[in-house]
């Protein structure tokens, strides 16, 4: 085999490898929260799912969303008192923007950082 053809089939079959690793959709990984505990997005099912992973209430699922790119939609708890509501998230860069409604008409925001 030439040179040239082993470059080739090198080349195709990195790209054949490739081509079967799923890229993390945009909203996977470590955030910030606002009041600055950590907060790990995952993967979960055919949604993501948020658990804190730091401070006072460490290991509590406060959240689950679905969509994709930069815009999400789903249920975001409030881990102090367990109350959930409807909620959204956009994605800004390295900033994720949290929106909870209740009955649509009074809603909360909070802006989180990837880390």
């Amino acid at each position: 085999m030439s040179k040239t053809a082993k470059l080739t089939a090198a080349a195709a079959a990195i790209m054949i490898l490739g081509a079967g690793t799923a890229a993390a959709a945009p909203i996977e990984g470590n955030w910030r929260t606002a009041s600055g505990e950590t907060a790990k997005i995952a993967s979960c099912g055919k949604a993501y799912c948020t658990t804190i992973m730091t401070g006072q209430h460490k290991g509590k699922r406060i959240g689950q969303m679905s969509g994709s790119g930069n815009s999400y939609s789903g249920q975001i708890t409030d881990p102090a008192n367990g109350k959930t509501y409807e909620g959204t998230a956009k994605i800004s860069g390295n900033s994720l923007k949290l929106t909870g409604c209740a009955l649509k008409i009074f809603c909360k925001s909070q802006t989180w950082t990837r880390q």
